[in-house]
């Protein structure tokens, strides 16, 4: 699995020019699942990503974690980040996991971020979507 996680003051993600899924701050989670993930490195992953100390505290030191901060969770899941571009101009993206495996896998880390207390806004699996992201730092 990837993860690309950006600390935000605020982010949402659109679907049919809807709002589906908007935080306040906290952390937009773009996240990629590869054909060799398995649910332990899921849970590895969401327990490493939501106990990240990268919150900057009253010495200006980034060691606040998103529970110290009352932070929130946007997750898009995001394929492309198994993009391989060693060959020509176009992605290649036979990296990335097929639905059948990358579904589970991106449900089962929305579960582990609500059972690590943090219940996710999110995007929808395989949908276009639109993110928009006010980044912090």
């Amino acid at each position: 699995m990837k993860a690309v996680v950006t600390r935000v003051n605020s982010a949402s993600v659109s679907i049919d020019g809807a709002v589906h899924g908007k935080i306040g701050k906290g952390f937009l989670i773009l996240l990629g699942v590869g054909p060799d993930d398995t649910p332990a490195l899921c849970r590895k992953l969401a327990e490493k990503v939501l106990g990240l100390r990268v919150f900057r505290d009253e010495n200006d030191k980034m060691n606040r974690s998103l529970a110290d901060v009352g932070g929130s969770v946007l997750v898009v899941s995001q394929f492309t980040l198994y993009g391989d571009v060693s060959h020509g101009r176009r992605p290649s993206f036979i990296g990335a996991a097929k639905p059948d495996l990358a579904i589970p896998l991106y449900e089962q880390f929305l579960a582990e971020c609500e059972r690590l207390g943090f219940p996710p806004q999110h995007g929808e699996f395989g949908a276009c979507m639109q993110v928009w992201s006010e980044n912090d730092g």
